[in-house]
């Protein structure tokens, strides 16, 4: 893919939890993100295991299975781990790739750093995830 490294700004820019986010923001988190690929059938995350990182899927679907049944489909666009970002808790579901997925991924610890140096972020990202957890 060239020299080019982290994940298109234009496409993160379309993703909800970031959508509050200036340009210059969405560069450093863009540029901490990494992109990995999972062939259909792959567990991305597991329920119950321990989570370092918050997805955002590029191409393909993902299925969503909460205590053995599936709750949801992910297409491109769509994000989970998102808690694992703040919190070393455990997966509250697993996501199996259902095609081959393309995904950008962020570490925890890279997250901790772009908060760091970017408390706007950080304040941003705060009340956007309190919206989704108010409204779930």
């Amino acid at each position: 893919m060239g020299a080019m490294a982290g994940a298109p700004t234009e496409f993160l820019a379309r993703v909800g939890l970031f959508s509050d986010l200036s340009k210059r923001e969405l560069k450093a988190i863009a540029a901490s993100m990494q992109e990995h690929r999972f062939p259909a059938g792959r567990e991305v995350v597991t329920e119950g295991k321990l989570g370092v990182g918050f997805f955002v899927i590029e191409n393909g679907t993902a299925a969503v299975i909460r205590a053995g049944g599936e709750v949801a489909t992910l297409g491109p666009g769509d994000y989970f781990g998102e808690i694992a970002l703040i919190t070393d808790a455990q997966r509250t579901a697993t996501v199996t790739a259902q095609t081959d997925l393309a995904t950008w991924t962020l570490s925890s610890w890279a997250f901790r750093s772009i908060v760091k140096t970017n408390p706007s972020i950080a304040w941003k990202l705060l009340v956007r995830m309190g919206r989704l957890i108010s409204t779930a």
